[in-house]
């Protein structure tokens, strides 16, 4: 992996949109760090084709299809729910497009994370993902989950539930050209 630090998400945003060419097809996976940098739509002002599944006035299916492009996508701009002081990036989905073109099949991977996200181990990043990335999560997309309504996660088997597939990236995966991780010195996104 290729890491760079940067003091602000601005400066995080203007790295990013320095590193994807202006023909290239841009895979987005669910995170409010990237839309909170607007990185979605600066890229789309440019000119860029961006698959975004989040993109409002999709039918299901149609958010399945967006999803599925991000792996075929020349690049695929996410963040991570928790990456460990010795460089592990720590990642639970409910789909999981997301986890799966962070190990296969776009050319280029770009992470963009905040210092929130930092934890010095994979269980504090399990940690931080159950107490605060899915609840905040399940209470942003309404889902009928115990960590939406506040409660400690009972590893639940609601049909809301967000939690269903865990990754840790150890290393960039031969599935992939390219693994970027870009922190910025202030707290973005969960």
């Amino acid at each position: 992996m290729d890491a760079l630090f940067v003091p602000t998400g601005e400066q995080a945003r203007a790295k990013v949109l320095d590193m994807i060419p202006m023909n290239a097809k841009v895979g987005i996976g669910g995170s409010i760090t990237i839309r909170q940098l607007g990185l979605i739509e600066a890229l789309r002002n440019r000119g860029n084709e961006v698959y975004d599944h989040w993109q409002p006035g999709l039918s299901k299916e149609e958010r399945l299809a967006v999803a599925k492009k991000h792996v075929s996508a020349d690049y695929f701009l996410s963040s991570s729910n928790a990456l460990t002081k010795d460089g592990k990036l720590v990642n639970t989905d409910n789909t999981g497009n997301r986890v799966s073109a962070l190990v296969f099949g776009p050319e280029h991977v770009i992470v963009v994370l905040g210092t929130n996200k930092i934890v010095e181990t994979v269980e504090e990043g399990m940690k931080r993902i159950k107490e605060t990335a899915a609840p905040l999560n399940c209470q942003r997309r309404k889902d009928d989950t115990p960590c939406a309504k506040g409660k400690d996660c009972p590893d639940c088997n609601s049909p809301d539930r967000l939690c269903r597939v865990t990754s840790i990236i150890e290393k960039k995966t031969k599935g992939i050209g390219t693994l970027s991780v870009i922190i910025a010195g202030e707290k973005l996104g969960y």
